[in-house]
C-alpha cells in the first residue's frame, strides 16, 4: 500500500470535532486522525489557525494527520465547571500576526482590568497587541480618549471606532490589511458590527446588546478565520466573559507589564513582589504617577490572585 501524500493547509473553522481546512485544493472538512487523539495534552490538540498536514480520501473527506508546531497563540485557561480539575489551555487562535482587543466605550462599559488581563496574555505569547475602543458615538471622542488614555504611553496603539457612524473604520481596515489578525474581547462590544463595517456582507449576524443586563449575547458561536478583500485574514472569536491566564506564575507578572518591566532591576530585593516591600521602585513609580495607578491596581490584583 502506497503512503498517502499529505497536503499542507490551515484550519479556518472548528466546531464539535470537525475542522474546516483551507488547502491548495480548496476547503475540506476534516477530523483528527485517531492516533493524534491518543496524545492527550493540557491544550487543544487542534485549533483555528493551526497549520496542519491532511490526507484527502477518495470520497472528499479529510483527516488531519499532523498539527505543525505553533509559533504563538492567543489562549486562556479553559473555563471549568469543576475548579478541582486540572488546568487546560484553551487556544482561541493559533499562529496570529496580531491581536486587536475590542472594548466598547459604553453599553457595556469598558472593563479595563479585563483588558489588562488580555494584554498580559498577549505579552506572554509575544503577540503584538492593539486596542480598539468601539462605540465612540455613544460618548464622544474626547471622553473615549480619556477612558483609554493610559495605554498609548506604554506602547499600545488605540483605534477609536464607531460601527454606527463609520468613524475610524478606514484606520481599522488598514491595520488589518495583509495580516492574520484576531479580534477578541467581551460579548456585546461590537466586534461583529466592526467586521461588517470593514467589509460589508462578511456574513456574520449581529444581535443587539441585551438592554436588561447591559451584557452582550454571544453572537459568534465558533471561532472562524475570514478572508478580507483587501488582503489578510481576521479571526472573529466568541465573546469572552472571563480571561483566565494560562501558564503564568505570579512572580512572572511584572515581565508582562511594559511599564513595570524596566523598573524591576531597580527594586531593593531581587524577589520583590511590588506589593509591600521597602525600596520597591515599582511602588514608588505608582505613588508618583509615573505608572498609572489603574494599571498598578490591575497588577496587584493579578499578583494576589483576585478575580
Amino acid at each position: 500500500m502506497s503512503t498517502p501524500t499529505l497536503q499542507p493547509g490551515q484550519i479556518i473553522k472548528a466546531q464539535s470535532g470537525f475542522f474546516t481546512v483551507q488547502w491548495a485544493g480548496g476547503m475540506t472538512i476534516c477530523q483528527l486522525r485517531g492516533k493524534l487523539k491518543q496524545h492527550r495534552r493540557a491544550t487543544d490538540l487542534a485549533a483555528v489557525g493551526d497549520r496542519v498536514l491532511i490526507d484527502i480520501a477518495e470520497d472528499g473527506s479529510g483527516q488531519i494527520c499532523q498539527v505543525l508546531p505553533r509559533t504563538r497563540v492567543l489562549s486562556r485557561r479553559a473555563p471549568r465547571a469543576d475548579d478541582r480539575q486540572a488546568s487546560v489551555e484553551q487556544v482561541l487562535v493559533a499562529n496570529p500576526d496580531q491581536v486587536l482587543f475590542v472594548f466598547a466605550c459604553a453599553q457595556p462599559a469598558p472593563h479595563l482590568r479585563m483588558l489588562d488581563r488580555f494584554l498580559v496574555a498577549a505579552e506572554r505569547s509575544g503577540l503584538p497587541a492593539r486596542i480598539c475602543a468601539n462605540k465612540i458615538d455613544l460618548v464622544g471622542l474626547a471622553a473615549a480618549r480619556a477612558l483609554f488614555e493610559m495605554y498609548p504611553p506604554i506602547g499600545y496603539e488605540v483605534l477609536y471606532t464607531s460601527a454606527q457612524t463609520g468613524e475610524g473604520i478606514a484606520e481599522l481596515g488598514a491595520a488589518l490589511q495583509g495580516k492574520l489578525s484576531v479580534l477578541s474581547g467581551p460579548s456585546g462590544v461590537g466586534k461583529t458590527s466592526l467586521l461588517n463595517a470593514v467589509q460589508p456582507g462578511l456574513g456574520l449576524s449581529v444581535r443587539r446588546v441585551s438592554r436588561a443586563t447591559s451584557k452582550g449575547r454571544h453572537t459568534t458561536v465558533v471561532p472562524e478565520i475570514l478572508p478580507l478583500a483587501q488582503g489578510g485574514y481576521v479571526a472573529d472569536t466568541p465573546g469572552v466573559r472571563a480571561m483566565g491566564l494560562w501558564d503564568i506564575e505570579p512572580e512572572e507578572l511584572d515581565a508582562y507589564f511594559p511599564e513595570i518591566r524596566p523598573l524591576v532591576d531597580q527594586c531593593q530585593f531581587n524577589d520583590c513582589s511590588h506589593l509591600s516591600e521597602p525600596g520597591c521602585a515599582v511602588r514608588q513609580a505608582a505613588e508618583s504617577g509615573t505608572i498609572d495607578p489603574r494599571r498598578y491596581d490591575s497588577y496587584t490584583r493579578l499578583r494576589r490572585g483576585d478575580r
